[in-house]
């Protein structure tokens, strides 16, 4: 099970990094951190994770957002985006998606968090190192000022981050777990507009689209208490 869901984080990162060169910042975030409207269903027939009426209705907000958004930077020009990138961002975010799930499923069994990341991190890491051999990548090339931020990428988002999000599903429920990565498209998409090197201003389809596909998914992971549950 761990082998599985190391090959697909390692499919996760594949898909969201390479859409980075081909759609802008906040279109890829909000696109790859929408996997909740995926998790909510899955987590109902395996979990017995209930849905409520505005579970689903969040389910439906985030798919107009996604066609609002897509849509809109491809049919009408969104500068930055492109139709390819934007796939690839929403094919990361349905391997975010079961990578969660996967996790919630180890980590119900009472495995430690230390047990299940360190062997999914280091297949998913040896999976995407001989991707990049497969495909004739230099890996000898990369030089040191980018060395020195794939390290702290790998050591504050990667080690820090991931494996605290992986003890958090020992305790709370998935769709839950997945609401708190939507800070994740506000701060990037932020910082994107900030940094002078970057400067990415999101058109306005990203914005408004983003916006639905956000409050969606809000609705879909809210731990709503009406009891007219699906």
């Amino acid at each position: 099970m761990m082998i599985l869901i190391g090959f697909i984080l390692a499919a996760h990162f594949a898909c969201w990094i390479s859409s980075l060169k081909m759609t802008s910042v906040a279109s890829s975030t909000i696109l790859v951190t929408a996997h909740p409207v995926l998790v909510a269903p899955i987590a109902l027939y395996f979990f017995k994770e209930k849905l409520s009426k505005i579970n689903v209705i969040g389910i439906s907000f985030s798919l107009i957002g996604a066609i609002i958004l897509v849509g809109g930077n491809y049919g009408f020009g969104g500068g930055l985006d492109t139709l390819e990138g934007n796939i690839l961002a929403i094919l990361g975010g349905a391997a975010a998606g079961l990578y969660i799930l996967g996790g919630r499923s180890i980590r119900c069994r009472n495995i430690s968090v230390i047990s299940y990341a360190l062997p999914v991190y280091s297949i998913a890491a040896a999976t995407l190192f001989c991707v990049c051999l497969t495909v004739g990548v230099d890996v000898t090339q990369i030089s040191f000022s980018e060395m020195q931020i794939i390290v702290v990428m790998a050591f504050v988002a990667g080690i820090l981050g991931h494996t605290l999000y992986n003890w958090s599903l020992g305790f709370i429920r998935a769709s839950v777990a997945s609401v708190v990565l939507l800070l994740e498209p506000i701060g990037s998409s932020i910082l994107a507009y900030i940094l002078p090197w970057i400067n990415q201003t999101p058109s306005i389809y990203t914005l408004g689209g983003g916006a639905v596909i956000l409050f969606g998914v809000y609705l879909t992971a809210r731990n709503s208490k009406d009891p007219d549950v699906i």
